[in-house]
């Protein structure tokens, strides 16, 4: 078995990856990490992602927040805008979602200027998805049944990539509750699933 480091980062997955597979690399993998390396630069890339919109204080009410902006445009809050998280798995992927909280429950709907609402404007339709891991659930269930060590390497570094994200908005964020399976939780629950399935055809 070729070694990794301990915690490889994604250059020295996708290089194991050729290595085992004799410099072939399969759509679904292709796809998978394409998708993960996104994350990567999710705050330095040109385009304006929902992740980097609700990071921006611009965005916060701040007479909500207790907060006020500076001479040099430095924006301060005494109180962090409380969110909801839920990690989402569909056939499209995997899913990291973000809710308002107004008045302790998570909003679903557009709401501009709402004087409860830690952000000026919220629309669900542009902001509520974070970011997406394109074909992840796919992924996760070949991984599971027929995966090679790059594979679950890959879907590692998913899940804490994901989990470092998720961090980064702690800091900024008072984060209420997180709700559905993280990346390591669905992917147990595919071995689970996997194994009762192998011992059942034992009976």
């Amino acid at each position: 078995m070729t070694e990794l480091s301990a915690q490889p980062d994604l250059k020295e997955i996708n290089a194991l990856k050729k290595k085992l597979n004799w410099g072939e690399v399969s759509a679904i993998y292709h796809m998978a990490s394409t998708s993960i390396g996104d994350l990567d630069g999710i705050l330095t890339h040109g385009f304006d992602s929902a992740y980097k919109q609700i990071l921006n204080k611009n965005t916060w009410n701040l007479e909500l927040l207790g907060g006020h902006k500076s001479l040099d445009g430095t924006i301060s809050v005494t109180t962090k805008p409380k969110i909801f998280l839920r990690h989402s798995f569909d056939e499209m992927g995997y899913e990291l979602h973000c809710y308002p909280c107004v008045n302790g429950q998570p909003l679903y709907e557009t709401l501009l200027k709402h004087p409860l609402c830690p952000f000026i404007d919220w629309y669900p339709e542009s902001r509520q998805m974070l970011f997406r891991i394109t074909n992840f659930s796919s992924f996760l269930i070949y991984t599971c049944n027929s995966g090679d060590q790059a594979d679950k390497a890959l879907v590692r570094y998913a899940y804490f990539r994901v989990e470092a994200l998720i961090n980064t908005l702690a800091q900024s964020f008072d984060i209420v509750d997180t709700d559905g399976l993280t990346i390591a939780e669905f992917y147990h629950a595919l071995e689970k699933r996997q194994i009762k399935s192998q011992t059942s055809g034992l009976d």
